[in-house]
């Protein structure tokens, strides 16, 4: 290597951290905001004491109780459904690659339609019925990936089959659903579409951990395989040649970024675009290098639904708005930019 290719690989790798930084810091104002602003506004100072356990009791059960297991609900369930985007899109080597596109959240969706309607959750079904509807959700979403990973396994199939797959998997999925709402009772209806809608308030601690857990777990294990990753990003007969076992590697990938995705979507609902839109910001901003690529991902998308969630709490207030159809309202257009006006970089 050459001193000046040295200098500019260096120039390069600041620019990313710099990147990084700044999303960062984005991110930390990001949810200060979100734990400041609302029906009741809670002013900085006092916003602080109530984090460390002291002010008064109202802000303490407004930070405590409410605002702040959502914005960290909002890092997770964002972080984690980008990050899976990005490693479903580097595996696929498909800039379409994205929870929504494989067929994922439809299924969620229908599993829980089904549950609603089995056990009558909004009418009679009680907790436990309650309790099973993300169960169903998240069964089914994995079900759906289970489908597209057979045909990796027995069938050899190429990412552009998964795509396709995917594609035609969602379809289904999405007239079973709009089937279930066309025998479902009103109250049970208005149940289903809640719940697709996609909304972090449903989540609390409990849910908040588990998803913080997972989407760690699930980007350490991405950036442990981040040189395979780059490896596939130089194609499939490139990565074969340096030693990397490419079916493996994509179907590891697509299970744990699957895992992740359907595990969020049970607790939190459908919320599109994200897994989508994130890492091609990113892509755009810094390239597709994967040590990079992954945790900024994380970063933009926590960022992204963090200042959605907050839009949606207080743009209309005391109306809340489900976030999920905000950032459908607003990925689309700037996915659609991206596209149109985004430099290539597959």
């Amino acid at each position: 290597m050459t001193e000046t290719t040295a200098a500019a690989v260096r120039e390069r790798d600041r620019r990313r951290v710099g990147f990084l930084v700044v999303a960062g810091v984005l991110l930390a104002l990001a949810t200060v905001a979100a734990l400041a602003i609302g029906s009741v506004s809670v002013p900085l100072p006092d916003l602080f004491a109530a984090a460390l356990g002291g002010g008064s009791d109202l802000h303490r059960s407004i930070v405590w109780q409410n605002r702040l297991p959502r914005a960290l609900g909002a890092i997770a369930a964002g972080g984690g459904l980008a990050v899976a985007g990005a490693a479903m899109q580097t595996v696929l080597r498909n800039p379409l690659g994205a929870p929504y596109t494989l067929g994922i959240s439809q299924a969620a969706a229908f599993g829980a339609a089904l549950s609603v309607l089995l056990t009558g959750v909004g009418t009679s079904g009680g907790p436990l019925a309650t309790s099973l509807t993300p169960v169903a959700a998240f069964l089914a979403g994995m079900f759906s990936t289970g489908m597209i990973l057979a045909l990796v396994t027995y069938r050899r199939a190429t990412p552009e089959t998964m795509i396709l797959t995917g594609v035609a998997l969602g379809s289904l999925f999405q007239a079973g659903l709009t089937l279930l709402q066309y025998f479902a009772s009103d109250t049970e209806v208005a149940a289903i579409v809640y719940w697709t809608f996609g909304d972090i308030g449903r989540v609390g601690w409990p849910q908040v951990v588990v998803m913080l857990v997972v989407v760690s777990a699930a980007t350490g294990y991405f950036l442990r395989h981040g040189w395979d990753y780059d490896a596939l990003d130089a194609g499939t007969a490139t990565a074969k040649s340096l030693g990397v076992s490419v079916e493996s590697v994509r179907v590891r990938g697509m299970a744990v970024a699957s895992f992740v995705t359907a595990l969020i979507i049970s607790f939190v609902g459908v919320i599109g675009f994200v897994g989508l839109v994130a890492p091609h910001v990113v892509r755009l901003v810094i390239g597709g290098t994967e040590r990079y690529l992954l945790p900024a991902s994380v970063v933009v998308g926590a960022t992204l639904l963090v200042v959605a969630d907050t839009v949606a709490r207080t743009v209309l207030s005391p109306i809340v708005l489900p976030v999920g159809v905000l950032t459908s309202l607003l990925g689309a257009p700037l996915f659609l930019y991206l596209v149109t006006e985004g430099r290539e970089y597959w």
